[in-house]
């Protein structure tokens, strides 16, 4: 190491004396670099700032909306109608491949402008960056801008500063630094200049502070170890760049499908073109450009051209639904994914909890208290240990405590928007939380015990202590200290029991230390107070120093935690219900996450899986081990991505959520990323799918709610897009197939006649796959979604059974439509006495009605389609809405001349409705006898 830290070294500095690093990085801590020297450096190792990704330009990011294979297949079916209507000039207007492209636009300009605000998680790490820095160079004090910082800078850090840089602590007087947002800690962890004999996570280099990351308490000096890209925030930076943006299970499953519509419109035009070539007199370049006409209409009736745009739509619509509930969808395609994810690896911090430090317990001589409430809001109710009365001995000792912890304390607790939020150290935050919970006001506090003097706390001592005069007794001064309990045990004499000091006797040591253990045994955070009278001429010496932390009076014991979100325990409860497995992944240590876990009802067997375990274990072992733990603790960035693609590769479909900079590759990896909107960084929202509004973690369950109702309805409209579809292509093969049986025969005598005309296949494709399909889209969830498992990772968006009950309908359709064109028109099975356009006019009608009957059974694969016939009444105006459309296109004469039709009369449209009714009442048979299967089976 010479001036910069070797990436495979990283864990270097950490490990070596604070001597030995500047003596590495070339520097003096007391005169820093000189300028020289630091314009060198900066040109070797470049700006300390994170890598910019090149912006893709607009029009690309436009066209790649072309890419999907069904919006191909549109294109050329398009390209090829409008060549069509070139040569032969048959309308006004080219309306096959206008209303074509006309789909296509709008579904790339929806999908253009959702993608818009893509995640740009870069830029926000960049935004972090500290805007300037305190450095040391040629032995004096600069500001400079933090992107001239280099390796072997000696930086000056003091409370409230963002830390510019990695960099190695060589100096620390009570500096403490807040790391959440990179390791997932919740407390500020404090700094010291002590080597590490051990590799260790972030977590716990107690002597490095991390770029991004902000001083909380204290100040001290440090040397730059990394700048840029080679420091820890650099690195999830690089790491967010290397996640690749995988496509969801649905864009999946519909790019199948379309694969799966263009083998078949392939096959289908081969097979008829090469039937009609072998079983019909085919002469002439008309014959074979009726051909061609044949290969479009077929082209159109197979391709649903609204699929894409409807799946888009009925998205937006599950995205207002979600937004109602808190959950903000930042890419549309995340609403369907959610719904099928079978695992929900969640951060601790701010996500279970709160991210706000709460006391739970005080002990003192008479006993132990319990604090309700949770957070930063100042109300909570006090109980006795065990039950019972608090008595005034009890009252007046936890009260006295309490007042101790608030005065010893810089913290600051406000109100604002609703909110309280603490400014300052957390954990001294939630001691004033827990003195107005006991009565203790602020103005009484302050009007009563005026500080004057402060003795800082230290890594060294553990403690902090403020003296203060007391207005009710004016000849004596007030010193309070708090801090760790082992340690201000051993400055006290006495302890106060009741309104009196008694002497603090062995026994009652043992006992103290013994409730220390175990407070800490329930993952609680302890703290001793602790307090002292001192002579009023005591304020008159120059300096109060540490001496005024020995013959202390012990007052209690205070033990606090982080705890889970009131509402989140029901959260995951029902998850585990619905088949969702939730793993908690944190940074923080193990014994506070199993704490928490077995609070929230994980089934973790108390035990938490360490990130120094992760280390060792290659990905096979760690393989097995994701699939029985729940819990992992004091883990790292690079261990949540490895956790959540050994729960990918075991099959699962992995909801990650979290708030903090050190989530986001994880997020960004996950099938599904889940951010926090109010705790969370812009890191972790630009890099997630799915931003919740609240932080709660119970909108999370809803929203998997939420996502499993919107894939019911894209099945839905799927299963009736698909039927209907195939009812179009049937009609089109065998009404060609079987032109002669059926009477269908060209009035000169010669070419290819057709049961559909292409534009009005187009028409029925676009009158009843708009609007009754979107209105599918709203239909209301089902009351037992979160009864059922997730869907399985390998089972497809379209099921073995639906493919059979989509294939059923279209036989169904089929066979009606041709069955009317076949009565309308001389000869074939059945007499008509209509000519060839009242014959297409009625088939036309005739295969609209079917597709609007089809849309009440495509509700459902078994239930019956008069369960809840009128919940849905967007559905009917829907159908209203198609019904007025075809009634137009019959009967005004501008779209009977453009659409080939003639006008019906009722005895017409009541034959029509009766034939398409029958796809209904068939359906309900087949739907009838599957419940009854699955009712022998359930039996069985």
């Amino acid at each position: 190491m010479t001036d910069d830290v070797p990436p495979r070294d990283r864990a270097l500095p950490s490990r070596q004396s604070a001597a030995e690093v500047l003596a590495a990085l070339g520097t003096n801590a007391r005169h820093g670099l000189s300028e020289a020297e630091a314009r060198t450096r900066l040109e070797r190792h470049g700006r300390n700032e994170l890598a910019a990704e090149k912006p893709v330009p607009a029009w690309r990011r436009f066209l790649a909306q072309f890419q999907d294979v069904l919006v191909i297949l549109l294109l050329v079916a398009a390209l090829i109608s409008a060549g069509l209507w070139l040569i032969e000039r048959d309308s006004a207007l080219p309306y096959e491949a206008m209303a074509i492209l006309a789909v296509v636009l709008l579904n790339a300009v929806m999908g253009y402008a959702q993608q818009a605000r893509a995640a740009q998680a870069v830029a926000a790490l960049r935004r972090m960056s500290a805007a300037q820095a305190k450095v040391v160079r040629d032995g004096e004090q600069k500001n400079i801008p933090a992107a001239e910082l280099v390796p072997g800078d000696v930086i000056l850090i003091e409370e409230g500063d963002t830390i510019p840089a990695d960099a190695r602590v060589i100096q620390s007087v009570a500096l403490q630094a807040a790391e959440a947002a990179l390791t997932g800690e919740s407390l500020p962890v404090a700094k010291d200049t002590d080597p590490i004999a051990e590799e260790v996570g972030l977590g716990d280099r107690g002597n490095m502070v991390f770029s991004g990351t902000a001083a909380t308490y204290g100040h001290g000096r440090a040397v730059i170890t990394a700048t840029g890209m080679r420091t820890e925030m650099g690195r999830i930076a690089g790491m967010l760049k290397a996640a690749p943006q995988d496509t969801t299970p649905l864009q999946k499953e519909l790019d199948g499908v379309g694969r799966l519509l263009g083998k078949i419109v392939v096959a289908i035009a081969v097979m008829m073109v090469a039937t009609i070539l072998l079983v019909e007199d085919v002469h002439g370049a008309r014959a074979v450009f009726d051909v061609l006409i044949l290969g479009v209409a077929l082209a159109v009736a197979a391709v649903p051209e609204g699929l894409p745009a409807v799946v888009t739509a009925v998205l937006s619509i599950g995205v207002q639904r979600m937004a109602r509930r808190n959950a903000i969808v930042r890419h549309l395609a995340a609403v369907e994914t959610l719904g099928s994810a079978d695992v929900i690896a969640s951060d601790k911090t701010g996500t279970l909890t709160k991210n706000e430090m709460t006391v739970r317990r005080i002990i003192t001589a008479s006993g132990g208290v319990s604090l309700g409430g949770s957070g930063y809001l100042p109300e909570g109710e006090v109980r006795r240990d065990g039950g019972g009365e608090i008595d005034d001995g009890l009252r007046a000792e936890f009260v006295r405590a309490l007042s101790a912890a608030d005065r010893a304390n810089n913290a600051v607790l406000q109100e604002r928007d609703g909110r309280w939020m603490v400014q300052g150290d957390p954990t001294e935050g939630a001691l004033i939380v827990a003195a107005r919970k006991a009565g203790l006001e602020a103005e009484a506090l302050d009007a009563r015990f005026v500080r004057i003097a402060e003795v800082p706390f230290s890594s060294e001592r553990k403690l902090m202590s403020t003296v203060h005069s007391d207005a009710e007794r004016d000849e004596r001064l007030l010193a309070f200290t708090k801090g760790a309990p082992d340690v201000l045990l051993g400055r006290c004499t006495q302890e106060l029991v009741g309104e009196q000091a008694r002497p603090l006797t062995a026994a009652r040591r043992a006992a103290i230390l013994e409730s220390n253990e175990e407070l800490a045994g329930q993952a609680l955070r302890t703290l001793g107070v602790a307090f002292r009278s001192l002579p009023k001429g005591a304020a008159d010496r120059d300096e109060l120093d540490e001496t005024v932390e020995r013959d202390l009076v012990f007052l209690g014991l205070i033990g606090m935690i982080d705890p889970p979100r009131e509402e989140a325990k029901h959260a995951v409860t029902r998850a585990q219900g619905a088949g969702i497995r939730t793993v908690m992944i944190t940074g923080d240590h193990p014994r506070t996450a199993a704490a928490i876990a077995a609070e929230l009802g994980f089934d973790s067997a108390g035990r938490a899986v360490t990130g120094t375990e992760l280390e060792r274990m290659p990905d096979d072992t760690l393989d097995g081990v994701v699939q029985e733990a729940s819990v992992f603790a004091r883990v790292n960035p690079e261990h949540k991505l490895r956790i959540v693609r050994a729960l990918q590769r075991g099959g699962a479909t992995v909801a990650m959520t979290g708030d903090g900079v050190n989530d986001a590759p994880a997020l960004k990896t996950a099938d599904i990323g889940i951010a926090m909107g109010i705790t969370g960084t812009d890191v972790s929202k630009e890099a997630a799918d799915i931003v919740l509004a609240d932080d709660n973690f119970a909108t999370i369950v809803a929203a998997v709610e939420e996502g499993r109702a919107i894939f019911a309805n894209i099945r839905k409209f799927l299963r009736y897009l698909l039927s209907s579809n195939i009812g179009e292509v049937m009609t089109m093969f065998f009404g060609v197939l079987l032109a002669d049986v059926i009477g269908l025969i060209p009035p000169t005598g010669g070419g290819v006649v057709l049961p559909l005309l292409a534009t009005q296949i187009l028409w029925i494709n676009l009158v009843t796959d708009g609007a009754p399909a979107l209105a599918l889209g709203a239909d209301p969830a089902d009351a037992g979604a979160m009864s059922r498992p997730p869907r399985p990772r390998g089972e497809g968006v379209i099921t073995r059974r639906m493919w059979a009950g989509i294939f059923f309908v279209g036989v169904i359709m089929a066979a009606g439509t041709l069955l009317v064109l076949d009565a309308s028109l001389p000869g074939g099975l059945i007499e008509g006495s209509g000519d060839l356009r009242y014959g297409q006019t009625m088939a036309f009608t005739t295969l609209t009605l079917f597709q609007l009957f089809n849309v009440l059974n495509a509700r459902s694969d078994e239930r019956s389609a008069f369960v809840g016939l009128f919940a849905n009444h967007w559905l009917w105006l829907a159908i209203g809405i198609s019904l007025v459309l075809q009634a137009a296109v019959i009967h005004l004469p501008v779209l009977q001349q453009a659409f080939s039709t003639v006008a019906l009369d009722a005895g017409d449209w009541l034959t029509c409705a009766a034939v398409a009714s029958s796809v209904l009442w068939l359906r309900e048979a087949s739907k009838l006898l599957t419940r009854l299967a699955s009712a022998r089976h359930r039996r069985g």
